[in-house]
C-alpha cells in the first residue's frame, strides 16, 4: 500500500515538474515574441537584407566572404540595415559615419545579449561594466597607460620580438612559406605576460603556452556562440560539448590569472620581494591594478582584479596579433610600400639593434601604413551596444531606448561614400591634411568616444616596434597558392592561417 502512494505522490511530482516546466517555458517564449515584435518595430522605417525564416542573417554571416557579403549590403543600405542572428536578437547594423557618432559619442552600455557571453570568462571588467561601476574602473585603471608606463615597455616590446625573429631565420631556411599567425600571437603573450605580470626574460613557460591556448580556444567558442541562436540560452549551451569545451578553457584561464596574483601578492608580503618590485625599472600592469585606490581608500576585490587582468589579457593579446599580422600581409601584398616603409626604420635605427621611445615618433610613414592595414583588416570588426536613451539619426529615422545596435567596422572602414577607392590601400589617406578633413567617426579599429579603447596607445606602440623590426630582418613575400580567409571571429582572423614567405636580410641591424 506504503509503495503504491509513493509512487502515485511521484507521478503526481512528475507531472507537476513536466507542467511547471512548460508554464516556464511557455513565459520564456511570450517574453521572447515580445521583445523580438519591440526590436522588429524599431527597425521598421530600416529596410534590409531577406531573412531565413528561423535563422535571420545568422546562415549568411557564417559562410566565407561574410564580411564582403556585408559591405555589398552597405551598398545596398546606405547608412544602416537590420541584422538578425536567429528570430529573436536583432541589431541595427550601422556602417556610415553620422550614424556611428550618434551613438557612440555617447556612454550606451554594451549589448548584454552579446557580452553577458564574456562574463563566464571575463568577469565583470571594463569592458563589459557601465555606469558608475565602468566610470571609477575606468578612472582607476588609466594611470597604468600613461606615457611614462608605457615608455619601459618598449624595451620589453623589443626583446620579445627578437626571439620571434630568430625562429623565423630557422623558418625562412627551408625557403617555403609558413603561417605567421601562431607565430605571432606567441610573441604578442609573452610581450604582454611580462608587461602585466613582469615575467622574465625566459619566454613563455608551460603553464603559460597552456593559457595562451585556453584564450585562443575561448575566443573562437565565444564567436560560434554568438552566431548560433540555439547557443544563446546558458542552460543549454553548458549542456553541449562547445560548452563544457569553453569551461574547461575558462577553468584554465582563471587558474592561471589567480596563481600568477596569488603569487604576487605573497610576493608583497616579503620586504626583499617589495624591495625588489620598487627598484624594478618599470612597473608591470598588476603592480598598478595592486596599489590602485578609489577615492574612499578601498583596493580592487579580488574578483575585479581577476575580471581587470583577463580582459587586458584577452583585448591586448589577441587584437595586436591580428593587427600585426595582417599588416605583415598588407607589406607582402605591396611590395613598393614595404620598401619604403623599411628605408624609414633604417634611417631612424643606424647601427642600434633596438628602438627606444623617442624613435616611435619618427616613424612617419611605417605608422601611416599600419594605420592604413587596420582600416581595411580591423581586429575587432564588429561591436555592440544597447541604447540606454532614444537616438534621432541625421536622416531624421530614429531608434527608441532599449534597441539593440551592431556597428560593422569592417564595412564602415570600406565605406565608399567616405574612403574613394575604399578597396585600395593607401597610407596617403592617413596625412594629417586628409586627416583633418575626415569624418571622426569613419576610421574607429579602436572604437570612439568615452568608451574608447584605453590601451590604444599600448597597441599602437606595440606595433610599430614589432612591424619595424620585422621589416628590418626580412623581406616578406605572398604566397599565391596559400592566400589568407577572412574569418570574422571575435578577432579578424584567417580561416587558413597568413602564410608568407620570409627573406632573410641582415642590413647589420636587428641582431
Amino acid at each position: 500500500m506504503l509503495s503504491v502512494l509513493l509512487s502515485l505522490n511521484l507521478s503526481h511530482l512528475g507531472l507537476w515538474a513536466s507542467g511547471l516546466i512548460l508554464v516556464l517555458g511557455f513565459l520564456k517564449l511570450i517574453r521572447l515574441l515580445l521583445r523580438r515584435q519591440m526590436l522588429a518595430r524599431a527597425m521598421d522605417s530600416f529596410p534590409g537584407p531577406p531573412t531565413h525564416w528561423l535563422f535571420g542573417h545568422a546562415l549568411e554571416i557564417q559562410k566565407t566572404g561574410s564580411l564582403d557579403k556585408v559591405v555589398s549590403w552597405a551598398h545596398q543600405f546606405p547608412y544602416a540595415h537590420p541584422l538578425w542572428l536567429g528570430q529573436f536578437l536583432g541589431f541595427l547594423n550601422i556602417y556610415e559615419p553620422d550614424y556611428v557618432k550618434a551613438v557612440y559619442s555617447r556612454g550606451d552600455p554594451k549589448a548584454a545579449d552579446v557580452y553577458d557571453f564574456f562574463l563566464q570568462w571575463i568577469g565583470k571588467g571594463l569592458l563589459v561594466l557601465h555606469g558608475p561601476k565602468w566610470y571609477e574602473h575606468r578612472k582607476l585603471l588609466t594611470p597604468g597607460f600613461h606615457y611614462d608606463v608605457l615608455k619601459p615597455y618598449v624595451a620589453v616590446f623589443n626583446n620579445s620580438t627578437h626571439a620571434m625573429l630568430d625562429k623565423w631565420e630557422e623558418k625562412a631556411r627551408e625557403d617555403k612559406s609558413f603561417d605567421i599567425f601562431c607565430d605571432v600571437g606567441h610573441m604578442a603573450l609573452d610581450s604582454l605576460m611580462k608587461c602585466t605580470f613582469g615575467k622574465g626574460n625566459s619566454g613563455l613557460s608551460h603553464r603559460d603556452n597552456s593559457y595562451y591556448l585556453a584564450v585562443s580556444d575561448l575566443t573562437l567558442l565565444m564567436q560560434q556562440r554568438i552566431e548560433s541562436f540555439q547557443y544563446h540560452n546558458d542552460f543549454i549551451y553548458w549542456l553541449t560539448p562547445h560548452g563544457r569545451r569553453f569551461l574547461r578553457a575558462c577553468q584554465e584561464a582563471h587558474d592561471h590569472t589567480d596563481q600568477v596574483i596569488k603569487e604576487r601578492k605573497a610576493a608583497l608580503q616579503d620586504e626583499k620581494e617589495q624591495e625588489k618590485i620598487q627598484n624594478r625599472r618599470h612597473l608591470d600592469f598588476l603592480d598598478i591594478l595592486l596599489g590602485a585606490r578609489d577615492e574612499s581608500g578601498i583596493k580592487l576585490s579580488d574578483a575585479e582584479l581577476r575580471a581587470e587582468v583577463d580582459t587586458f589579457m584577452f583585448e591586448g593579446h589577441d587584437t595586436t596579433t591580428s593587427g600585426i599580422s595582417w599588416f605583415l600581409y598588407c607589406m607582402a601584398l605591396y611590395p613598393e610600400h614595404q620598401s619604403r616603409c623599411r628605408e624609414e626604420v633604417c634611417e631612424i635605427l643606424g647601427d642600434r639593434d633596438s628602438f627606444q621611445w623617442d624613435d616611435l615618433g619618427k616613424m612617419t610613414y611605417l605608422t601611416m601604413c599600419i594605420k592604413e592595414s587596420l582600416r581595411l583588416y580591423p581586429p575587432v570588426p564588429q561591436v555592440y551596444r544597447q541604447l540606454s536613451k532614444p537616438v534621432n539619426f541625421v536622416d531624421g529615422r530614429s531608434l527608441p531606448a532599449g534597441s539593440l545596435i551592431s556597428l560593422h567596422i569592417y564595412a564602415l572602414h570600406r565605406n565608399s561614400s567616405v574612403w574613394p577607392d575604399s578597396e585600395v590601400f593607401d597610407p596617403l589617406r592617413f596625412t594629417p591634411e586628409n586627416v583633418a578633413t575626415r569624418h571622426p567617426f569613419a576610421f574607429m579599429p579602436f572604437s570612439a568616444g568615452p568608451r574608447n579603447c584605453i590601451g590604444q596607445q599600448f597597441a599602437m606602440n606595440e606595433m610599430k616596434v614589432v612591424t619595424a623590426l620585422c621589416l628590418l630582418r626580412f623581406e616578406f613575400a605572398l604566397d599565391p597558392l596559400q592566400p589568407p580567409i577572412k574569418m570574422p571571429q571575435l578577432i579578424l582572423r584567417s580561416k587558413n592561417g597568413i602564410h608568407l614567405r620570409l627573406k632573410p636580410l641582415h642590413l647589420g641591424s636587428g641582431k
